[in-house]
């Protein structure tokens, strides 16, 4: 099967590729740049998009960590005719799926991705017969690129709101702190205990085999257990 990579889209050499292989379809998952309306408009069926989110939610570039990140109790896959507007075109088919309260967005992205090839094959697109259903513009939330200002814990968050931000940094660009060692070190996984305190968030509570309890801002403990000191490796937390 012939690989082409082209670097550049807008230069005319992708375009000419495309118009001398003349695909009837062009099917985009996960990628990372912009089509030109010219290569939008080369196959006769269209261009089609895997997306990784019940759109008009999580227009952009990380929809699946922006979801875990927020605390959503579900997310899905979406496949969608691809238009000028980045994320913005006629929804084809879409699958949900829960999120658990303990995934972490790896393990959610390795299920949309299951998901979103089998949902492609079954939409009916080579009989055009694919239906076209516009999205509420009513309802558009985006999902931006990350980047590694989002790493800092801010202790004063609520207990969940920490550990759904834990799970959906893993593992890039990954949460921070330096309430342990006066450095930042990275914390990839926690657990919500279910116990409360009085002290003052970002307090070290105990450290054990269990893991480094803290206090949260609102009063509940958080649990880390696993984390990466500077020049370190990843390791259990005890």
């Amino acid at each position: 099967i012939p690989v082409y990579q082209p670097v550049k889209l807008r230069d005319g050499a992708a375009l000419a590729l495309i118009q001398e292989l003349a695909p009837e379809l062009i099917v985009v998952a996960a990628y990372g740049r912009i089509l030109p309306d010219e290569i939008l408009a080369a196959p006769p069926k269209g261009c089609i998009n895997v997306h990784s989110s019940l759109l008009p939610n999580y227009r952009g570039a990380a929809p699946i960590h922006w979801a875990v990140v927020n605390g959503d109790k579900e997310t899905g896959v979406t496949i969608m005719h691809m238009a000028h507007e980045l994320d913005a075109g006629d929804i084809i088919a879409q699958v949900r799926t829960p999120i658990g309260p303990d995934e972490t967005v790896g393990q959610v992205h390795d299920r949309l991705a299951r998901l979103g090839g089998e949902l492609l094959v079954q939409a009916d697109i080579a009989a055009g017969t694919a239906r076209r259903t516009p999205q509420d513009p009513e309802q558009v939330t985006y999902a931006p690129m990350l980047s590694r200002a989002l790493s800092p814990i801010d202790w004063n968050m609520s207990a969940k709101a920490i550990h759904d931000k834990i799970r959906g940094l893993d593992p890039w660009p990954a949460t921070s702190t330096d309430i342990l060692t006066g450095q930042p070190v990275k914390v990839f996984a926690s657990r919500l205990t279910g116990q409360n305190t009085a002290k003052t968030p970002g307090t070290v509570l105990a450290a054990g085999k269990e893991g480094i309890d803290v206090a949260c801002g609102d009063g509940a403990v958080l649990r880390i257990l696993e984390l990466q000191a500077p020049g370190s490796r990843r390791m259990a937390a005890a």
